[in-house]
């Protein structure tokens, strides 16, 4: 491929440009000789039809039809994605195991329902108000609960798929969008607008500024064409276009080897920004660089961490369930059995049981049996989770995070690593002026209090002139006169303007014109627009890299002449002779007064030290002259044609600027509150290393123990290396697409959950990778926005902690609810196997339709009012869970299990001992009250629990929030009001009878009691429970990190399916030597061939004791996660020497590793690079091949 990666090379093998067109059949100023032709309106295009119509060269390239050239080399667009029809979405969605328990669940009971309620015989009796002594007829409602059932997964089912189909129709009108734009092509000789999928390989396509480029080609002809491929390639300098012969010629003056600076290809994706030209079209559709990548993007997703928590968690399910049904159905076969020879016929027991009685009796035992396997699996489970994630999507959408793939939502909340890119991600992709000097000693930075290390002010100043203040209060500080020459200084001597881009007023041209003449706008001077009306130009000097300036001169009002000029600040400060005057109070007019040493000295360090902050820094002078052409000029020379070095010497410097892509606004504090919530922030960009360190450093991602490399350095690393690096690893400069993937893979393997951010078709491969890919709604190209998980409406990175939140919250919302479930199915299943066992009828006291009340009705009014709890900024004050974490921990088990065990011990003391308790004889209808009352205490039992649940931790203010959230209360008020009308009315659906006030009093007494009970519980030490569940082996030892399910794995090949982290594993592995403790001293300790793992468990050498002991795994581990980031500013940018800059500025231009300056000095990775570590008093001298470096010298820039 030409373009992927450039290769002028390639494009010489077959001939330049005029090579490429005559194998396209292309003539270079007429174009394709297809399509309408001037004085042929009826010619409908295809193939000439006369010899005056064929272009030169005559071959069977030149006869190509436009349709011809699509079935060869493809048509502009994609091959649309066969969308999965709404029935094909529904089948997806019910393949979750839960849901494919549910159903065999639902089936069998649908089935032993139908048949309990049309069996022959009476149904069995209830006692209630109203009915006679024997009691009345119970309804045939058995059915009901396997109906149900299959009504939740219908809801389950219908919801998930809906969401997933709304979501690729909105998708697919996105893209419809994009693809309605129009391109200017040359087509036999004639100039047309087409639209973009029209176009095909060999049309001579052409640019202007501001249009991004919808297909690859390699540049004819044109004059001053920059590009933009940040968003195609991530790096950020504008890329000048030329054609091949000047490629060819800037190569053999450089020399084989050398990075030519400019290109004669056009890559798809980029962005024109001047210039204007034309080019011949080589790729289109899925050939183009950007097509590709596009094509690229359409994988499966994964299944997310919580997905696969969940269907463990079915597994265990059903397993509990399944022996808790089996135990429940042979202890009532062995009772049957055992009394077969006596069963009495139900309708008559003087007669003993027909062989139909006793299959009934089988029958019974058969339902009871299955009927505890239904209440112990969750129904409410799998729309606890939908509903969770619809609440959440639907806030996160409101908070212009727009949720493309459902599960991304919760995977964010187990996330460890963000990986993000530089360019148009951390900063706004807007060169913009951001400090500066006007004048010697009035130094200006932008958003000052936020920013103060950037101003120089008093700093080493010996004459103590310097002041500081704002950008915002520079009108203030310069008087009328000196912002009219700022301004035409910055407007006429420029050839950027302004133009209307998607509905949007922007700049379009060079960066540094277009950051100068925002900072015109910004502080409201005069419009450009009028300034170059009114200015009557005499010269222009055009810039070029000889001069590293661009000039104008103009006649003023007086009639005198002046020249601005603007270049590179080390070359122009020295050509002035003069400067401004500035003060904090406004100097009237324009003063100006020589240079000194001590000004010239304070402009040299200015330069200097904004030069250490990567900005690029612009001289603005001007000189005045009495005449025009000037004194000296040769005779014979033109007006316009002047020399530059007659006019570049004696000119006063109005400002010095530095120029920088600014940090997005809340970045810093988003990359705080990241790290907080033990989120590690990675820089990855195609940028160069110096700006990524800047930017890096300034939004707080730099931090004491992080590595700074590049990807060149990155792709070599071995293995082993890799494995060690990736985690300290925070900024990747100089990198790749491919890089990005290696670093994603990497990070993945290693058992962390990766979300990426981009917004340029070059981050494409590794959004898709990532477990969670966030591409940016406004700048980000359709690869970007293709591959993502989530799009970030408003480009906000900020916006990546929401996403963080809400993650948790949906997490924590499942949690709760699951915490809520199981106590729920825990108490139901105990007291149905206890009272089944015990009754001679093999009946529950809690029946089938009550049940179903409390396990699916109840139990899904719980899931929603546990889904509406808001995200808030608490849920960041705890690090992320890892991926193979327990789904239920052991502060959840301990409250499940002591909840359960309260309920279970109420309601059976009530069942077999309640009329004692209560002092009533033992009469059908006080039965029947009593199982009214056991079912009225078992409910408010849950209804109170479930308000406990809303807390996880062991803080005690269960009801925080929950006042504000209507939901909540709403659904708690419809629980309780449904309770207490089934109480009242549903005597014969529910099998109950009317209670009295004190069964009420007893009842929300009992249920209540649930909350000091939680109380209770959260005072309760954690450690001895979590010491017996790994002691009984039904809970992994948190000391261990699971790689792998423990049930797969052969015992002899791991300790119980577990291995120690394979990240600390390969530095053991690579260390000289091992330590341990011994006598309070570390010692040396030689270890056998064979596996470290095994000699170090031989030598009963644990993980705690070895991160204890080696310093340098804990120095790792300080840069490995947001939580270990300690806040510094001992390398900030207001003292350049503190940090030395010179040292690291050599390190990174030798291509070498940098390490933060604050890491420890006994860090292994200094050693293991060849670094010299910082001395204790500071920094020693660089040991580089460079040398020695001064802070003063152009390495220390």
């Amino acid at each position: 491929m030409l373009v992927d990666p450039k290769s002028i090379d390639e494009l010489e093998k077959i001939g330049g440009t005029n090579g490429l067109l005559e194998g396209l059949g292309v003539n270079p100023s007429k174009g394709l000789n297809t399509g309408p032709v001037a004085g042929h309106p009826d010619h409908d295009g295809g193939a000439p039809r006369s010899s005056q119509e064929l272009a030169a060269g005559g071959g069977a390239q030149y006869r190509a039809s436009i349709e011809d050239r699509r079935k060869v080399y493809g048509r502009n667009d994609l091959p649309e994605r066969k969308s999965k029809s709404f029935f094909r979405l529904m089948w997806e969605a019910f393949q979750d195991k839960i849901l494919i328990l549910l159903t065999i669940v639902a089936i069998i009971s649908l089935a032993l329902g139908l048949y309990q309620d049309f069996k022959p015989g009476p149904h069995g009796v209830f006692h209630d108000e109203g009915c006679p002594p024997e009691g009345c007829q119970m309804p045939k409602v058995d059915w009901v609960e396997g109906v149900a059932i299959c009504v939740a997964i219908i809801i389950v089912v219908l919801v998930g798929s809906i969401n997933d189909w709304q979501k690729e129709r909105q998708f697919k009108k996105l893209n419809a969008k994009r693809d309605d734009r129009t391109v200017k092509v040359i087509r036999g000789g004639n100039e047309m607008v087409i639209n973009v999928q029209e176009l095909v390989v060999g049309d001579i396509a052409l640019v202007e500024p501001g249009e991004v480029l919808p297909v690859d080609g390699v540049f004819v002809r044109g004059h001053g064409v920059r590009c933009d491929e940040s968003a195609a390639t991530g790096e950020s300098d504008t890329i000048k276009k030329a054609t091949y012969d000047e490629c060819i010629a800037e190569r053999a003056k450089l020399g084989d080897g050398k990075q030519l600076k400019m290109d004669c290809f056009m890559l798809s994706g980029s962005k024109v920004l001047d210039g204007v030209g034309e080019y011949v079209v080589i790729a289109v559709g899925t050939t183009s660089f950007n097509g590709r990548i596009m094509m690229a993007m359409r994988t499966d997703t994964e299944s997310t961490p919580l997905q696969l928590k969940l269907n463990h968690l079915a597994g265990l399910i059903a397993w509990f369930g399944g022996i808790s049904g089996i135990l429940l159905f042979v202890a009532l076969m062995i009772r049957f059995f055992v009394q077969l020879k006596n069963l009495k016929n139900p309708y008559d027991e003087t007669q003993p049981a027909s062989p139909n009685d006793k299959a009934n009796v089988f029958i019974n035992i058969l339902v009871i049996s299955f009927t505890l396997v239904v209440v112990a699996v969750p129904e409410g489970l799998p729309l606890a989770v939908t509903l969770a994630l619809a609440f959440a999507t639907k806030r996160m959408t409101q908070q212009n995070l727009l949720v493309r793939v459902l599960g991304a939502c919760e995977t964010m909340g187990h996330a460890t690593v963000v990986c993000t890119d530089k360019t148009g991600t951390l900063t706004q992709n807007v060169m913009s002026i951001v400090a500066g000097s006007l004048g010697v000693h009035g130094k200006f930075v932008r958003n000052m209090n936020e920013n103060i290390e950037r101003s120089i002010a008093d700093n080493e100043d010996h004459d103590q002139a310097d002041f500081s203040f704002d950008m915002n209060e520079m009108n203030e500080v310069a008087s009328p006169e000196l912002k009219t020459l700022f301004n035409e200084a910055i407007c006429v001597n420029s050839t950027a303007f302004e133009d209307t881009i998607d509905g949007e007023e922007q700049f379009v041209g060079s960066k540094t014109e277009t950051a100068l003449l925002r900072f015109a706008k910004e502080l409201g001077w005069e419009n450009y627009k009028k300034v170059r009306e009114s200015a009557q130009i005499v010269q222009m000097i055009p810039f070029s890299s000889e001069l590293k300036a661009m000039g104008v001169v103009v006649k003023t009002a007086a009639g005198k002449y002046r020249l601005y000029i603007k270049g590179a600040s080390e070359v122009l400060a020295k050509n002035c002779s003069r400067y401004v005057v500035v003060s904090p109070t406004t100097v009237p007019g324009v003063e100006t007064t020589e240079f000194n040493d001590a000004s010239r000295n304070n402009i040299a360090k200015t330069i200097i030290f904004y030069a250490d902050q990567t900005l690029r820094t612009l001289a603005i002078g001007y000189r005045e002259f009495e005449s025009w052409p000037p004194k000296g000029t040769p005779e014979g020379t033109a007006e316009d044609q002047v020399p530059f070095t007659l006019l570049s010497r004696d000119l006063t410097l109005i400002a010095i600027v530095g120029i920088e892509d600014p940090l997005r606004p809340g970045v810093t504090q988003a990359v705080a509150e990241c790290q907080h919530a033990g989120v590690a922030v990675k820089m990855v960009t195609g940028d160069n290393v110096l700006t990524a360190r800047s930017i890096a450093r300034q939004c707080g991602i730099f931090t004491p123990g992080g590595i700074v490399m590049e990807g060149p350095v990155f792709r070599k690393l071995s293995d082993a290396d890799r494995l060690e690096i990736s985690p300290r690893l925070q900024i990747l400069a100089r990198s790749s697409p491919e890089d990005k993937k290696l670093l994603v893979k990497t990070l993945k393997s290693m058992g962390e959950i990766v979300g990426v951010t981009g917004d340029g078709t070059n981050d494409g491969p590794a959004l898709k990778l990532a477990n969670v890919g966030f591409a940016m709604g406004i700048a980000g190209t359709e690869v970007a926005k293709e591959a993502s998980d989530i799009i970030l409406m408003d480009d906000s990175f900020a916006n990546i902690v929401l996403a963080v939140m809400w993650g948790r919250c949906v997490n924590d919302a499942v949690k709760k609810f699951l915490q809520f479930q199981l106590s729920v199915n825990v108490t139901a299943v105990l007291i149905t196997f206890i009272s089944a066992v015990s009754s001679e009828k093999e009946t529950s006291v809690l029946t089938a339709v009550q049940l179903l009340w409390v396990n699916l009705i109840m139990d899904t009014f719980a899931a929603l009012a546990l889904a509406t709890d808001p995200a808030t900024r608490k849920s960041l004050d705890r690090p992320p869970e890892r991926k193979n974490a327990p789904l239920i921990n052991v502060d959840m088990i301990k409250m499940i299990l002591i909840q359960a065990i309260y309920q279970v011990i109420l309601c059976l003391v009530l069942h077999f001992r309640g009329h004692d308790i209560l002092g009533v004889a033992h009469t059908p209808r006080n039965d029947a009250r009593l199982r009214a009352l056991v079912f009225n205490c078992f409910v408010f039992c849950q209804i109170f629990n479930m308000i406990n649940c809303r807390r996880l931790d062991r803080k005690f203010n269960i009801f925080e929030g929950m006042f504000k959230n209507i939901w909540f209360l709403s659904i708690l008020g419809i629980m309780v009001g449904g309770q207490v009308l089934i109480m009242f009315v549903g005597g014969a659906a529910f099998q109950v009878t009317r209670i009295t006030g004190v069964h009420w009093a007893i009842s929300i007494v009992s249920g209540f009691m649930s909350i000091p009970i939680g109380a209770i519980v959260r005072i309760l030490p954690t450690k001895p429970f979590e010491k017996l569940l790994v002691a009984m082996r039904v809970y992994p030892d948190p000391s261990k990190i699971a790689l792998v399910d423990p049930e797969d794995v052969d015992d002899d090949e791991s300790d119980d399916g577990y291995e120690y982290n394979p990240t600390l594993e390969k530095v053991r592995d690579n260390l000289a030597t091992y330590a341990r403790f011994r006598g309070g001293r570390i010692r040396a300790s030689a270890v056998a061939k064979g596996s470290s793992y095994k000699a170090m468990k031989k030598e009963g050498v644990h993980l705690q004791n070895l991160m204890a002991m080696i310093p340098a795994l804990v120095g790792g581990a300080i840069g490995a996660g947001g939580t270990w980031v300690k806040e510094t500013n001992a390398a900030g940018l207001a003292n350049p020497a503190n940090h030395e800059p010179s040292r690291s500025t050599a390190d990174l231009y030798a291509g070498r590793v940098q390490l933060h300056p604050d890491t420890d000095p006994s860090d292994p990775l200094y050693a293991k690079f060849g670094l010299e570590p910082p001395s204790p008093s500071g920094y020693a001298a660089p040991k580089t091949p460079l040398g020695p470096v001064s802070p003063l010298s152009p390495g220390g820039k």
